[in-house]
């Protein structure tokens, strides 16, 4: 996203003269650090996450270290050269509810050293692969940017992938320290995937593979390199836009990169407790956690808070309503979304039950903090994928645990469907309660396997829905499964379905 120009006319910019005076003092210490991590993302996420991070660290005198950012494409040089105008520093304005109370604060970050455009500075880029006291790669780039990408080998030109650069970084590091295995880099991949660090390494070396490089660099990218999956968890909300003119009438300073963030952070890193020595984030009081093991944190944010979003998104749009935090506070809607969460959803999970409850207890504060907008309807993109990732186990785990059907998980499933109903048109739209529309974006053969189901039909006669319902759960290819073999479900889903047109 490009950096934003708004602010009062005559105020000064944010830059090394007008800082406090502790972090003028760090700044100028920051000049003089070693860069120890290359940055690929100059965006609003990894400066309202990691970067803030390194900043706490370096505060606390436990790191003494700075970050080289670079974009990974051509559209984020706007934010790298505002990044410049500022020499690397930035606002940062964390907002949110801690034990049911507003708290604000506002922090100046300053731990950049150097801003690189790599498809201007090419070779400026390759040159810091020569630097002996880079130690990290930290990335974000979107779920697009770990995909693979074929592309020629010229190391004289930018590769326009964030895999394609790296493996050409990586290379030029590999040759001037001739191989030496204690020059590899720790990578520490944002991206919201699963296995994120794997196939960061798999993209690297299928580029490494197709030029042609060296057996014994791929040897090395693999054995001296550490390509670790990762989990983050922050709602950074960006520019604030509304209220900029404002704040910086009240700061005395314009900033065109403050960026906005929930209190709450969580980074899990599958990798040894030892690496806290060379990153010492927990050590720092933040709340980031080695382990050997990311599947049972990936497993506790997909089922509980992605689930619940998804769940709260279906039923409440179907319903009139529109944001997360308004939904939790409706009168008949919010306890039943509790009861959702904390009787169908958490049970199903094979965890010690009271962290998951005290995890699922600071989601919901997450969710009524008063200065996020939460839209429904952005959660709601692909629901039909998310309901079977997300809710589809905790439905199946409440019917083994209790022989019963989770009547609000069902209720879920009875609203997708309900929101998924369209006929063919230039846009697969479903129509909200207040009139507005809703567009429909998921897989084209899913919405099209729905599409068709209603259309074999002539009305919504009960009969009808009972067919449609019946054919759109026992497709397997939209649920991986034949959902008719859960008993109860499709009565249930059915039931939910007529009641609710019923009442319309």
């Amino acid at each position: 996203m490009p950096a934003h120009e708004h602010g009062p006319s005559g105020l000064a910019r944010i830059g090394p003269d007008h800082l406090p005076p502790d972090i003028a003092e760090e700044y100028r210490k920051l000049a003089a650090s070693p860069p120890k991590v290359l940055q690929f993302g100059e965006g609003n996420f990894l400066r309202g996450f990691a970067d803030w991070m390194l900043h706490v660290c370096n505060r606390k005198g436990l790191w003494n270290g700075s970050v080289v950012v670079t974009q990974p494409r051509p559209t984020g040089r706007a934010n790298l050269e505002q990044l410049r105008k500022q020499q690397g520093i930035y606002t940062l304005l964390l907002r949110g509810l801690h034990e049911g109370r507003r708290v604000e604060t506002k922090e100046t970050i300053s731990v950049f050293s150097q801003m690189i455009d790599p498809y201007a500075e090419w070779d400026r880029f390759l040159a810091l692969a020569e630097n002996p006291s880079l130690e990290f790669v930290i990335s974000n780039t979107t779920e697009a940017g770990l995909v693979y990408q074929p592309s020629e080998w010229r190391p004289d030109a930018p590769v326009l992938s964030f895999p394609g650069k790296l493996a050409m970084f990586l290379y030029r590091r590999y040759r001037h320290f001739q191989g030496d295995p204690s020059r590899g880099l720790i990578h520490l991949p944002c991206e919201l995937l699963d296995r994120n660090g794997d196939r960061l390494l798999e993209a690297v070396l299928l580029h490494a593979e197709d030029w042609g490089l060296p057996i014994a660099f791929r040897r090395w990218v693999r054995e001296s390199n550490r390509f670790l999956n990762t989990l983050v968890d922050r709602i950074v909300t960006g520019y604030p836009a509304e209220e900029a003119s404002d704040l910086f009438a009240e700061w005395g300073y314009a900033d065109p990169l403050v960026t906005t963030a929930e209190p709450y952070h969580f980074w899990a890193i599958q990798g040894e407790p030892e690496l806290e020595k060379r990153l010492p984030l927990a050590t720092a009081g933040l709340n980031v956690k080695w382990v050997e093991d990311l599947a049972p944190y990936q497993m506790r944010k997909v089922r509980i808070l992605n689930g619940t979003h998804t769940m709260m998104a279906t039923i409440g749009l179907v319903n009139g309503l529109h944001e997360v935090r308004e939904a939790l506070e409706h009168p008949v809607w919010g306890p039943r979304f509790m009861q959702g969460l904390f009787d169908e959803i958490v049970p199903g999970l094979q965890m010690d039950r009271q962290p998951l409850t005290e995890y699922a207890n600071e989601m919901l504060e997450r969710f009524r903090n008063p200065y996020i907008k939460h839209k429904l309807a952005d959660i709601a993109m692909n629901s039909l994928s998310k309901w079977k990732v997300r809710l589809l186990p905790s439905l199946k785990a409440h019917l083994q645990r209790t022989g019963q059907i989770p009547p609000v998980l069902a209720e879920s499933l009875a609203t997708l469907l309900r929101l998924y109903r369209h006929t063919a048109g230039d846009e697969a739209h479903s129509v909200l309660p207040d009139g507005s529309r809703f567009p429909l974006r998921d897989d084209p053969a899913s919405l099209e396997a729905i599409r068709n189901a209603w259309e074999s039909v002539n009305g919504g006669e009960p009969d009808d829905v009972r067919l449609v319902i019946t054919r759109i759960l026992s497709n397997a290819d939209l649920w991986g499964e034949n959902l008719l073999g859960l008993t109860g479900l499709a009565d249930e889903t059915i039931r939910l379905y007529l009641r609710r047109e019923e009442a319309r």
